[in-house]
């Protein structure tokens, strides 16, 4: 009986090195594994894409058009100093990375399922990488900024200093967004067609098409609970100079909510992770 019961396999368990208070640590230790999926995640973008990395360049444009000809063109939306152009290129930097990062990192963790379930490392590596991957489409697209700037002769102030700061702003929101809707995706398959549905609403909700300024006075404190009302304005602020100016105490609200959303979604990502690899 003794001999039958030592040949029976054992299971294994996969668990941190370190106790819980240690994960930051953690984080830290498995940075090359970030880099690493970082780097995969940005060529299986554009892998067996007919034109590569011209798609970061074509779709912001392309939006541009559209919402120059829908809101400039045909409703008349005031842009009040800027080329209205310039007004709409500036709202689709900050929206895109969040769009593009948002949905990517929400269902990271169901196409990375293999990795889980085989080794311990930080489960948040995974949606962090997307949304740094994103970085990268928001470089390009910066650049494309500065040469349509160039076009109209619209040059930076000393504002553009500021730009960092709404960047990580806008990093914030997509990391809170980015943690709670990959945990939720790991429990919840519903949540993969809740994304793009929120995405496309957000859209049309915050100010890309038009200047926040349109808003009545009594309802921009209102507005500003949309997080990426502040960071838009933010980076209009930031890139057009004296043209644009901006609702402050909505950048604060903003500022303030886009953080809440990092501390809950860490909060509750930490709180589900244990469980990842079983439910997957």
């Amino acid at each position: 009986m003794a001999i039958e019961e030592s040949l029976q396999p054992e299971l294994l368990l996969i668990e941190p090195d370190a106790p819980a208070l240690h994960y930051w640590r953690d984080l830290w230790r498995y940075r090359e594994l970030l880099w690493f999926l970082v780097w995969r995640d940005v060529l299986v973008r554009y892998k067996q894409t007919a034109i590569g990395v011209l798609w970061s360049l074509l779709r912001p444009l392309l939006a541009m058009i559209a919402f120059t000809l829908v809101f400039g063109l045909f409703a008349k939306m005031p842009s009040g100093e800027a080329p209205y152009p310039l007004l709409v290129f500036a709202a689709m930097l900050p929206w895109n990375f969040f769009a593009n990062a948002l949905s990517e990192s929400s269902g990271a963790l169901i196409g990375n399922a293999n990795l889980l379930t085989k080794v311990y490392f930080p489960r948040m590596i995974i949606p962090l990488s997307s949304v740094i991957a994103s970085l990268l489409d928001f470089a390009i697209s910066l650049a494309v900024m500065a040469v349509i700037m160039l076009w109209y002769g619209v040059f930076p102030t000393w504002r553009v200093l500021a730009l960092p700061l709404f960047l990580l702003l806008a990093c914030v929101a997509a990391t809170g967004a980015g943690l709670w809707f990959s945990a939720l995706n790991v429990k919840y398959r519903d949540f993969r067609y809740v994304v793009p549905f929120l995405l496309q609403f957000g859209l049309y909700v915050s100010p890309v098409g038009f200047a926040s300024a349109v808003v009545p006075e009594k309802w921009r404190l209102f507005y500003a609970l949309n997080p990426m009302v502040g960071v838009i304005d933010g980076f209009r602020w930031a890139l057009l100079g004296l043209k644009v100016e901006v609702f402050w105490p909505g950048i604060i609200l903003s500022t303030f909510l886009s953080l809440l959303l990092l501390a809950g979604g860490l909060r509750f990502f930490r709180g589900t992770e244990k469980t990842m690899a079983d439910v997957i």
